[in-house]
């Protein structure tokens, strides 16, 4: 999904349809006359999110080879749904970037040795920098926590979830924040 501003003398030349709901409003504009909508816009174009279609079944059969366990089922059923937030912003000004299971073995081998040193890490996503939002599979359900890049195991994860579903149903309603506190 994206935002952006487009000049209204430019828009005021279509009609405004109504789709969905009654705030849910769109300009038709055809195909051919893109290149000059596009001269019309105004300011940034801003990604607000991106959502992904379902994962395949063999992205999960692999991450359980590798980590000799398996996500947690909601997980899988949120990534595997017909829609999953794969990132964006949150109502409250969080950026947040969601990985694929395949993504997370490939953040696996860049983190290295600190991996080790979190037993039971699977990295599912994070905020675009230093922190990575992560399960921590040794308890059932399996907490949602925080780890910057640098940490050296357990105790300096903060708690953003007390399990997967709880993030889903936080990120779904644009209401995630990080708490980054210990």
């Amino acid at each position: 999904m994206t935002r952006f501003e487009v000049q209204r003398a430019y828009l005021d030349r279509y009609e405004v349809h109504q789709v969905g709901g009654r705030e849910v409003l769109e300009y038709w504009i055809p195909a051919e006359e893109l290149a000059d909508l596009n001269a019309h816009i105004v300011g940034a174009i801003i990604e607000e999110a991106d959502y992904r279609g379902p994962v395949g079944d063999q992205e999960f059969t692999d991450v359980h080879h590798a980590l000799g366990r398996a996500l947690p089922a909601a997980w899988r059923g949120y990534l595997q749904g017909s829609s999953w937030f794969r990132r964006g912003w949150m109502t409250g000004g969080a950026y947040v970037r969601l990985n694929t299971p395949r993504e997370m073995l490939e953040w696996h081998d860049a983190w290295g040795e600190s991996v080790d040193a979190h037993p039971g890490i699977a990295i599912i996503g994070g905020d675009g920098s230093r922190e990575q939002l992560v399960l921590d599979l040794r308890s059932d359900p399996a907490p949602v926590l925080l780890v910057d890049i640098t940490s050296s195991g357990w105790d300096n994860a903060s708690r953003q979830a007390d399990d997967v579903g709880e993030l889903i149903d936080r990120l779904e309603a644009g209401t995630f924040a990080f708490d980054f506190e210990d």
